[in-house]
């Protein structure tokens, strides 16, 4: 199995199964003397881990990493940084139920027709576990990005789950941390909870919508063809597990607009920096960063374990019902909040250091 590598400059290879003995990603292209410790590393990776509440998988996994490689003296040297983190609460025996079953929505059926043989033990590859080695290697580029551009602010919240919305004049970022859900509404959070209590209850899952910004970017970052800032954040938040599509600024939404509701004016300021009367263009323009806020949004699948009987074939090709045992987020999304930043940071990163290789900083990257 190839591709498990993503970014040019900032490179992370992830490895590692569901069930294995460990997880892990390996960073290449990490620039030297940037601050980072174990302890930078988990505080982040506590943010995705599951069992911390009732809305999410009660797997007990405490995520602890350990730098193996790359870091001296708490600053990275530029070599390889290499981090593991072990699997501590398996329960393959969960799933010997479906060793020769499809479920459906998932990618059992898939990595079987290409690869003929799949891991069954909680998917593999395919499982939301393999999240965890993207989230200790956004860590780094958190890291990174800070000591190239303090000012920038990278943060994710839910705006959906299921048929729930939040209400966006309700908006308090200070809310974002101070529920389960990453809900930046404190009303829409009570709404989520008796929701998902209803489905988790119900034994069935299902899906959200995350939103992530960045804030603080510079103009200039991105290229206007093969390496389009906007094309490689969506391919960034596509290939997190279980996600089905992705919008840049108003997105989809853009069909339904005129020329003259899409446009973002442009007005001159007392600073180089020019202002916008909008932001449909998510903060990029021709796969170049215009210096506005970024904004990203990724839908969610439902998880595709589910206690309801579904209608599937065996691995022989014959009709038969499954049902998923074990420990399930009904709402997957929840913790894919983390795991979007971090692909966020990762992306920006390899962009800010394509920028530098390419031109340089200039005064047109307001750097």
């Amino acid at each position: 199995m190839s591709f498990n590598s993503f970014g040019r400059i900032f490179r992370v290879t992830t490895w590692g199964e569901s069930h294995g003995p460990a997880i892990g990603a390996t960073v290449d292209g990490c620039p030297p003397r940037i601050p980072i410790n174990e302890d930078i590393i988990q505080s982040r990776l506590d943010r995705r881990k599951p069992g911390q509440n009732k809305f999410t998988s009660q797997r007990r996994e405490p995520d602890k990493v350990q730098i193996l490689s790359g870091v001296f003296d708490g600053y990275t040297t530029g070599a390889p940084v290499q981090m593991l983190i072990e699997n501590t609460d398996q329960r393959s025996r969960d799933y010997s139920d479906i060793a020769d079953k499809f479920r459906p929505g998932h990618a059992d059926i898939t990595y079987w027709q290409k690869y003929g043989i799949r891991d069954y033990r909680g998917g593999g590859r395919s499982s939301a576990r393999e999240t965890a080695s993207r989230v200790a290697a956004g860590s780094l580029a958190f890291e990174a990005l800070k000591v190239l551009n303090p000012k920038l602010e990278i943060f994710g919240y839910l705006v959906q789950m299921g048929t729930q919305s939040i209400d966006r004049t309700r908006f308090d970022k200070q809310h974002i941390t101070q529920n389960p859900f990453w809900s930046p509404d404190p009303i829409a959070a009570d709404i989520f909870s008796d929701y998902l209590a209803t489905i988790r209850k119900s034994g069935s899952s299902v899906g959200a919508l995350i939103e992530v910004v960045a804030h603080g970017v510079p103009a200039g970052l991105g290229a206007p063809i093969y390496a389009k800032l906007d094309a490689d954040l969506a391919a960034a938040m596509m290939s997190i597990n279980a996600v089905k599509g992705v919008e840049i600024g108003a997105g989809l939404a853009s069909a339904t607009l005129t020329g003259e509701e899409n446009a973002d004016e442009i007005f001159p300021s007392e600073s180089d920096i020019p202002t916008y009367g909008s932001n449909n263009a998510g903060g990029i323009l021709g796969g170049i960063s215009t210096g506005q806020d970024i904004v990203v949004r990724f839908a969610v699948k439902p998880t595709s374990s589910i206690l309801t009987p579904r209608r599937t074939i065996t691995k022989s090709g014959e009709a038969t019902e499954i049902i998923t045992k074990g420990r399930h987020d009904p709402c997957v999304g929840i913790r894919a909040v983390p795991v979007g930043e971090a692909m966020m940071a990762c992306t920006l990163l390899d962009h800010y250091l394509l920028h530098r290789g390419h031109i340089g900083w200039t005064d047109h990257s307001n750097q």
